[in-house]
């Protein structure tokens, strides 16, 4: 018999090949699958032979020592996917997540910055040099754009068309979308690939990604959250970000000016409306805001 790694692993290869489901979403399966399996050794079990009783005790142990809602909420949704997947499978006859219920989520606001506070993030970088130049680029493209910094940062030169204006994006699930990008942002990029980049890259080798490092290599996730944090503390936002508080604004600040839901969407790469709609919630709130900060009966 299979051991659970070598099931999960088949799992996650068998999403990968359906899906197109991102790296980082696959990571979070396994994770969630491995930290399952531990625990059921413990219990002198394993994946395919575990119980509904079994799981809801896992789960109010994992409750107990904290852990959040919205993090219990995806533990089940993967828990889900990997029995249901297992039925189609004919590895089980029956799913021990049938009777599981996903907990009630509120509907937060995601985090978003005024518009003053974004042209002082993006004035932030000095752009002087090869690096302040490269940062003012990416933080022009990511907030006319609004991409993930998942997008942002795995561009390349093939994506680009600065002469139309317009990012071609490889988004979650392999789908393309395309973006305008703006005249400050196409300025920022021709400034970048005219000035800097061919700096960074000297006597580096060859690299493809569109933005890269000291070092002649692509820029990651993390090192991109680093700068925004960063440029953030410099420019006195006070506020807590996020790595989506860029793609955040770039959708509050399009509906604050008047655009269509649905063109929003597009430009986002939902593949829901009601995903977008939670974005309606937060210009409602800034017109509630301004109304009673002006109105003499606010």
């Amino acid at each position: 018999m299979a051991s659970d790694i070598e099931i999960i692993e088949s799992f996650l290869d068998a999403l990968w090949s359906e899906r197109g489901l991102s790296n980082n979403t696959l990571a979070a399966y396994g994770r969630d699958l491995k930290a399952l399996s531990a625990w059921l050794e413990s219990k002198q079990t394993d994946l395919l032979s575990t119980t509904h009783p079994l799981l809801l005790e896992y789960i109010a142990s994992r409750i107990n020592k904290g852990s959040k809602t919205t993090s219990m909420a995806r533990v089940i949704s993967t828990f889900r996917r990997f029995y249901r997947y297992q039925l189609r499978e004919r590895n089980l006859t029956e799913d021990p997540t049938a009777l599981i219920e996903l907990p009630k989520l509120g509907k937060s606001l995601p985090s978003t910055l005024t518009e003053t506070e974004i042209e002082l993030l993006l004035n932030a970088p000095l752009i002087d040099d090869a690096i302040g130049l490269r940062d003012r680029a990416m933080l022009e493209l990511i907030y006319a754009t609004g991409l993930r910094v998942s997008e942002l940062v795995s561009l390349r030169y093939n994506q680009l068309s600065l002469q139309q204006g317009v990012v071609r994006v490889i988004g979650k699930g392999n789908k393309e979308r395309l973006v305008p990008m703006g005249d400050e942002a196409v300025i920022w990029l021709t400034k970048y690939l005219d000035e800097s980049r061919a700096e960074l890259m000297t006597g580096k080798g060859v690299c493809d990604q569109l933005f890269v490092t000291r070092r002649g290599s692509g820029m990651t996730r993390q090192a991109f959250w680093y700068l925004i944090k960063k440029y953030a503390q410099q420019s006195g936002i006070k506020q807590k970000l996020s790595p989506h508080t860029l793609r955040h604004a770039f959708a509050t600040h399009l509906l604050n000016h008047g655009a269509d839901l649905r063109v929003v969407q597009l430009l986002l790469g939902h593949s829901d409306l009601s995903t977008t709609q939670i974005y309606t919630h937060v210009a409602k709130a800034r017109l509630q805001s301004i109304h009673q900060k002006h109105h003499p009966r606010g």
